[in-house]
């Protein structure tokens, strides 16, 4: 089964290997490859998942296609690559993507449909998430009345931070934090609205924004607001299954969730070194990556 850890092109250097993605810088453009890599709690695990690089890819195209009528994204071509990429088509084919420059906000733009993670343990603490104020008595998993809003900081190093709308508009400006709110949370209910017929819940996920890397050297302008890295994967969203559903714990889940509550049960620090993952939960990962993609996108993956 063929895996790609990272990419290695003759002469060509990355400009930057992120924690799953490696980007190649093209002028105005970018190369963003999705390699098989996994994160988990922000350290970069040994074991690759075969297919998880072309997962994220073509699930994020999908979603990109299927609400490009609510917001501009980034991507250029999938198919296409410009020299000397050209000589690398078959590396790249399935989990690559061509896309426009933008500088990209300074915030995590997270909407929650549902209490959970971090908006579980805040909610526990505070009664509220990102400083919404929420109805008592809510268990682990319960539909939250209306989706939320909960932006978050990027953090360089260790864990992002939980931030208010408040503080969020502080960092990119009050018409941006408006806009993005908007756009994330309409794209939100257009995902559910997809996702549940089919059988799949949409807990919560996280997008990131940008604008053109050419206009915002001169300003930032919500018009010019575009969506970019990922779109509503299983790296960057909670997908639980709809018939095995049931408030009050954890929940049965279509992403890398199934590998953190391993590393949780195995009582690995949360520091690097990450453990290797043993066949099983690579292959139940893969088998996971996969199904989440045939559920939405509704064909096997190429």
């Amino acid at each position: 089964m063929k895996v790609l850890r990272e990419t290695q092109f003759a002469g060509l250097t990355p400009a930057v290997r992120g924690k799953v993605r490696d980007v190649y810088d093209l002028g105005e453009k970018l190369l963003i490859v999705a390699t098989d890599r996994l994160s988990a709690f922000d350290v970069i695990l040994p074991t690759p998942i075969p297919d998880k690089g072309r997962v994220l890819t073509q699930l994020s195209l999908y979603w990109f296609h299927l609400l490009k009528d609510v917001v501009p994204n980034h991507v250029v071509s999938a198919t296409d690559f410009p020299p000397p990429f050209d000589k690398f088509k078959d590396e790249l084919a399935g989990r690559s993507m061509v896309v426009q420059k933008t500088l990209p906000l300074p915030i995590e733009c997270v909407v929650r449909g549902y209490v959970s993670g971090s908006g579980w343990k805040d909610y526990r603490t505070t009664g509220k998430i990102c400083g919404i104020p929420l109805p008592a008595g809510l268990r682990e998993s319960d539909r939250l009345p209306e989706p939320i809003f909960t932006p978050a900081t990027k953090a360089a190093t260790g864990h992002d931070e939980n931030i208010s709308f408040e503080h969020a508009a502080s960092l990119v400006g009050e018409e941006l934090a408006e806009k993005v709110r908007g756009v994330s949370l309409e794209i939100y209910r257009r995902a559910c609205a997809h996702a549940e017929p089919r059988g799949v819940i949409l807990a919560d996920t996280k997008f990131e924004f940008g604008i053109l890397y050419h206009r915002a050297r001169d300003r930032a302008a919500a018009d010019d607001l575009m969506w970019i890295d990922e779109a509503l994967t299983p790296d960057s969203s909670r997908f639980w299954s709809a018939a095995h559903y049931s408030p009050g714990g954890p929940q049965a889940s279509f992403d890398k969730q199934f590998v953190r509550d391993y590393l949780e049960r195995m009582q690995w620090p949360k520091t690097p070194p990450g453990p290797e993952l043993p066949p099983e939960i690579v292959e139940a990962t893969r088998a996971k990556y996969r199904e989440a993609y045939r559920i939405l996108a509704g064909r096997e993956l190429d």
